[in-house]
């Protein structure tokens, strides 16, 4: 039976405040409006900038919401104006829209988009669909969207210019980390650092965006990739990455940035942060070498203190650059990462450490905040 035009219950995972773990609820999910397409979710990852946004310390979270928002999906039914897509449809939502009209999307040197509507805080925009209104209810309460995305649903709705079509055969359970992680890390070392070949890269923590980023460091032929975890576990990976050297900073006796430095005669070409917070970010600046060095920061942390640069520091010849999804302008660049996947120019299979079926959400955070795992994929 058709379920067009219709409410659809469902399963979500719905935080109701504040450092509460997720609570599996059925919610009621309207039908799409003008230029909105209704998903179903058939896998998800788990993702560091999912808990930030419901950390006690961050400052812009909204409640009760449904987070979640690297994933990927069938179309369930399309709203009104709606061109690109149809029911059947496999896709790929994504926090970062392209509008391909306003001004940002014209410009070849930036992949934000006018539909992004706080560009102080993307990450904690789009908690409302553009006619300021939920498409969700939970107990008779509307519940804030997450990221224009909303993933740990059964199914979503998301505006037509926050969706890619892919293709008909790809493997949802890994193109899923497109959405955001991979795209992100790898985006990073390719579209915003731009490494070099035969350069020096030095990268901050070992997540699914850090190790991402080795690969784009590997592909963009960089000659010496070292990277940085508390997590010795993590460097087998890396290495088969494409790391060749592994640093432990709880290891040495003395900053990290020392130590790189020391390695690298003066400094890296490139340092890649993955982590968030001041004492990471000052590091991956401080390793970087002066009259050319450039950093790029990716990771945010809730509640830290933001970071201090000297016009010096950048008056020596060093760059600071940061990232937002990797720099892809979306609609157009996620279709060709899944082909690029299909094709086995990158393996997106090493980064999954575990599978587990959507109710077990809460187990899948403990397991990411403990640094157990890479990503993992849940199935509804």
């Amino acid at each position: 039976m058709s379920t067009k035009g219709k409410v659809i219950k469902c399963k979500a995972a719905v935080v109701w405040e504040a450092g509460k773990p997720f609570s599996i609820e059925e919610v009621e999910v309207a039908p799409p409006k003008a230029h909105e397409v209704r998903i179903q979710v058939m896998a998800t990852s788990v993702c560091h900038t999912d808990a930030l946004n419901i950390d006690p310390n961050f400052k812009n979270g909204v409640f009760p919401v449904i987070v979640g928002h690297e994933c990927a999906g069938i179309v369930e039914s399309i709203g009104p104006g709606v061109t690109n897509f149809k029911p059947g449809d496999k896709v790929i939502p994504f926090y970062t829209p392209q509008c391909k009209k306003c001004k940002f999307c014209l410009n070849p040197h930036t992949n934000f988009c006018g539909k992004l509507r706080d560009f102080k805080t993307p990450t904690a925009d789009q908690k409302l669909m553009e006619d300021k209104t939920s498409r969700f209810t939970c107990k008779g309460k509307p519940v804030y969207h997450f990221m224009g995305v909303s993933s740990f649903s059964q199914y979503t709705v998301v505006s037509d210019v926050n969706l890619a079509k892919i293709h008909d055969d790809a493997n949802l359970e890994r193109v899923c980390l497109l959405g955001c992680g991979f795209s992100t890390g790898y985006g990073a070392a390719i579209n915003t650092a731009k490494v070099t070949p035969g350069s020096t890269c030095a990268i901050f923590g070992l997540g699914g965006v850090g190790l991402s980023a080795v690969i784009g460091c590997k592909v963009a032929g960089a000659s010496r990739i070292i990277v940085t975890d508390i997590n010795n576990e993590k460097f087998t990976l890396a290495k088969a990455l494409g790391a060749t050297d592994c640093l432990n900073p709880r290891e040495l006796d003395r900053p990290i940035q020392e130590v790189i430095i020391e390695m690298t005669n003066g400094g890296v070409d490139f340092a890649i942060e993955c982590i968030g917070g001041y004492q990471h970010m000052r590091a991956a600046l401080d390793s970087t070498s002066v009259g050319g060095g450039t950093c790029t920061l990716v990771g945010v942390k809730a509640g830290d203190k933001a970071l201090d640069v000297s016009p010096e520091e950048l008056i020596m010849g060093r760059t600071l650059n940061a990232t937002l999804f990797g720099g892809w302008k979306s609609v157009d660049s996620v279709p060709k990462l899944v082909n690029d996947y299909m094709n086995k120019k990158f393996n997106l299979d090493l980064f999954v450490t575990h599978t587990l079926p959507f109710d077990k959400v809460n187990e899948a955070y403990d397991l990411m905040n403990q640094g157990k795992s890479i990503r993992t994929i849940l199935t509804f």
